[in-house]
């Protein structure tokens, strides 16, 4: 069973900056698709950036030049570097991860989440 652990949410002031770690029990090599999504109160969850096995990185369009996705192979981890928080910001966070295998010409989807971590920013 593929586990994914968050970390680094927190509380913060408007303007400031956060960096979410999410670390996966299995090579993320093995992924073909790791992102960030995140769910405010009494709202959907939604995507906040993904980045593929081959490096293709796409954001949100509200927070698309204040946070950066990467990855570390090397380290099996997937980080969100969060810059310019603002209120609307604060939500948890969730970690995500999906994997296709294929078996002949079926195609098999495994999606995987982590528990969440919250962020809060005040004003």
């Amino acid at each position: 069973q593929v586990q994914l652990v968050e970390s680094g949410g927190g509380s913060v002031q408007a303007g400031g900056s956060l960096r979410l770690s999410c670390a996966a029990s299995r090579s993320i090599s093995s992924f073909n698709t790791m992102g960030w999504y995140r769910q405010a109160p009494e709202k959907q969850r939604e995507m906040v950036a993904t980045i593929t096995s081959s490096g293709t990185i796409n954001y949100d369009f509200y927070v698309k030049d204040r946070f950066t996705i990467s990855r570390d192979n090397a380290e099996d981890t997937v980080y969100l570097q969060m810059n310019s928080l603002k209120p609307e910001d604060t939500a948890v966070y969730y970690c995500y991860a999906k994997r296709v295998t294929n078996k002949g010409w079926q195609l098999f989807e495994s999606d995987y989440w982590g528990q969440g971590t919250q962020v809060t920013v005040s004003s």
